[in-house]
């Protein structure tokens, strides 16, 4: 016995022929596609370009605890500066001046150390004898500016031929 030919099936079937409709859509769903493809780029960059911003904002915004630091100096610096720049310094300095001459004493300022936190200056100067200092000392004591004005220290710079006498004097200062 045999067994009956198995029919033949074809499963590719005939074609049917394109229509205009079908045309159409297959035109419109691949400009869909591209459009959508184009839309999905761009937003991509635009995203990428958001995450670069925000991390730049994140970066700036992070503080650097050293940095901090040293800003914290800088402005305690700065402000420093200024309250010193702000101190009336010439009615010191033309005191000092004044006293000098006034006491005829001949008497070199070498240098005038004003501390306005505490309210102290030292004063170096050189003149050509003790006795023209403690002059210049008794002057700055009647001083509406200068209070308890005391000679810290003296010498007698023997280096020199003419023997000047070098000192140290220092005082409160009030402020007018």
């Amino acid at each position: 016995m045999s067994a009956p030919p198995l029919i033949s099936v074809d499963f590719s079937g005939r074609r049917r022929p394109l229509t205009l409709a079908g045309v159409l859509l297959l035109m419109v769903g691949a400009l869909a596609t591209a459009a959508a493809c184009v839309e999905y780029r761009r937003l991509d960059a635009s995203r990428a370009g958001l995450e670069l911003k925000l991390a730049e904002a994140n970066r700036r915004s992070q503080r650097d605890p050293a940095q901090d630091v040293r800003n914290a100096g800088l402005s305690d610096e700065a402000g420093h500066i200024a309250q010193q720049l702000g101190t009336p310094w010439t009615p010191l300095l033309a005191e000092l001046e004044s006293a000098s001459h006034d006491s005829a004493s001949d008497i070199a300022l070498l240098s005038v150390e004003p501390d306005e936190s505490k309210h102290l200056v030292r004063v170096t100067g050189e003149s050509r004898d003790l006795s023209r200092v403690l002059a210049y000392v008794g002057r700055l004591q009647s001083s509406t500016l200068l209070r308890y004005p005391m000679l810290e220290s003296h010498e007698v710079r023997s280096d020199d031929p003419q023997r000047p006498v070098r000192f140290a004097l220092s005082a409160e200062w009030r402020q007018p």
